[in-house]
């Protein structure tokens, strides 16, 4: 008895040992590719801008009248995620060219974009037709 159990122990260690040397050769290569300087540079500047702009969002003047144009502030945030890199620059720049001091007019110009933007995308249906 005790032989036919250590025979089948170790025929079962063997068959383990055999596929787990079988299994080494399935296992994919990883592939590596050098990222460029521009396309990581551009990354950096897409997540300061996405930065920026929801740092604007987070503003409770901005915040308040996005929540009265009936505009989620979180829906406004992740459509800021999802702009494109030209949409992304545009905004960002109209968003440098406003006076340091949050003209509430500049504010209120910026909330506008945002929402036109969303508009455009599908996401919110805040200009509708009478």
């Amino acid at each position: 008895m005790n032989t036919n159990n250590g025979f089948s122990l170790r025929y079962a260690l063997i068959c383990a040992m055999c596929f787990n040397l079988l299994s080494l050769g399935c296992i994919p290569a990883a592939n590596a590719s050098v990222i460029g300087t521009p396309t990581f540079s551009q990354s950096l500047t897409r997540d300061a801008s996405i930065e920026r702009i929801n740092g604007l969002l987070a503003q409770d003047s901005v915040r308040s009248q996005l929540v009265g144009l009936g505009v989620d502030p979180h829906d406004a945030q992740a459509r800021v995620a999802a702009l494109t890199d030209s949409e992304l620059q545009m905004l960002d720049q109209r968003l440098g060219t406003l006076p340091a001091g949050g003209d509430l007019l500049a504010v209120i110009g910026v909330v506008f974009v945002v929402l036109l933007i969303l508009e455009l995308m599908g996401v919110t249906n805040v200009f509708q037709k009478i």
